[in-house]
């Protein structure tokens, strides 16, 4: 097994993005997978938060993970690689590179225990009740782990998803097929 290769940055910083890069390949030659797992969350609805807000969300959510996938294109396109784009049970994606045998799926999670929801602005009690409800929101009754979902984007990232394209891959405890939204 390999090690892990870190490059520490802040992907919504275009010079942070192109140093990953320009050190992955460096590292390791090529390029074979990118996982695509940046995303955050704030609290709040359209009456009570800003447009700061929103752009923080966008610019980290969608616009680094543009840029990163946009940076790695010609390289998975050599390799013939694997984008796994982790979003979650709301956001499908449409793909656009599959004549180029670049092979794109995502991971919708359902609530997996990590730090989103308190990074997000909910206090311990508030994120208590949150993790609580998932028993009704989850048919399996309990949130998620985070090695549930590596495993499924080790799979997808995989020669053995070889066939697999265009997949939206919900690891969220059956929340999709029971809750309305």
């Amino acid at each position: 097994m390999q090690v892990p290769h870190y490059v520490v940055g802040d992907v919504t910083k275009e010079v942070d993005n192109i140093r990953l890069m320009e050190s992955t390949l460096n590292k390791y030659g090529q390029l074979d997978i990118l996982v695509n797992n940046a995303g955050i969350i704030q609290t709040g609805s359209i009456e009570n938060t800003s447009l700061a807000q929103y752009d923080h969300i966008m610019n980290t959510n969608v616009r680094s993970i543009y840029h990163i996938t946009m940076l790695s294109v010609p390289h998975l396109v050599k390799t013939k690689g694997s984008i796994v784009n982790v979003s979650s049970v709301n956001g499908m994606r449409s793909v656009q590179l599959a004549p180029k045998q670049v092979r794109v799926n995502s991971v919708n999670p359902g609530v997996v225990l990590t730090e989103l929801q308190t990074r997000g602005g909910l206090d311990e009690e508030a994120y208590r009740k949150f993790l609580e409800r998932t028993k009704e929101t989850h048919a399996l009754g309990r949130p998620g782990q985070p090695e549930e979902v590596a495993r499924a984007i080790a799979f997808l990232a995989s020669d053995d998803a070889s066939f697999i394209t265009g997949a939206s891959l919900p690891v969220d405890g059956g929340r999709h097929a029971m809750c309305p939204r």
